[in-house]
């Protein structure tokens, strides 16, 4: 339930810097795309069946992402590490719920345009669009968990190593027993 919270959290406060940025591009000059960009361009800038287009081929991207991560986690299972499944398991579960409101903010996308609520739409639009940037990044990061982007070693690796003969003698994780503590009797009778 933290998750989804958080994943609200995030979401309304892409959604308030996307539609408070101004276009830094020439006035007449075409919008430029999303990706080619790397940020947002203004909902109420792209038309109405372009919204659709794209929130469309943003599903299929997500979806796409879903699949792949599915298999990073199942790349952990069998490889019985923990670590690394527990990791790309919390990938996954961010990503489905990303998809899931994504998913909600398409449908709402749909109903906006065809009851021409311009204002909706944008919203839904601008959600589906943010959803899609954060689902990429996860799907990075999941790589990383798995370890597809770090250092891998083959699982046959053998090391060798040599001591030097020069050494002190002893193992220093298994130090000698305590001598033996002599304990007194007690005098044998309280005078003295």
């Amino acid at each position: 339930m933290r998750t989804v919270g958080t994943l609200v959290v995030v979401l309304a406060a892409g959604v308030a810097l996307a539609q408070g940025q101004a276009p830094s591009q020439p006035a007449g000059a075409p919008p430029a795309s999303a990706a080619a960009s790397g940020s947002f361009e203004k909902a109420s800038d792209v038309p109405d069946g372009e919204k659709l287009t794209r929130s469309t081929q943003a599903l299929g991207a997500m979806r796409e992402v879903l699949r792949q991560v599915l298999g990073k986690v199942e790349e952990a299972r069998r490889t019985k590490d923990v670590v690394k499944l527990n990791c790309a398991n919390e990938k996954l579960t961010q990503i489905k719920g990303l998809l899931r409101i994504s998913e909600q903010a398409d449908v709402s996308l749909q109903e906006a345009l065809s009851r021409k609520e311009t204002s909706t739409s944008d919203h839904e639009y601008t959600k589906v669009m943010i959803a899609r940037q954060k689902v990429t990044q996860l799907r990075a990061e999941a790589e990383e968990c798995i370890g597809q982007l770090a250092f891998r070693t083959d699982e046959n690796l053998f090391v060798e190593v040599e001591e030097p003969e020069n050494l002190p003698g002893g193992d220093p994780t298994r130090p000698p027993a305590p001598d033996d503590v002599v304990v007194r009797p007690p005098p044998a009778s309280p005078i003295r």
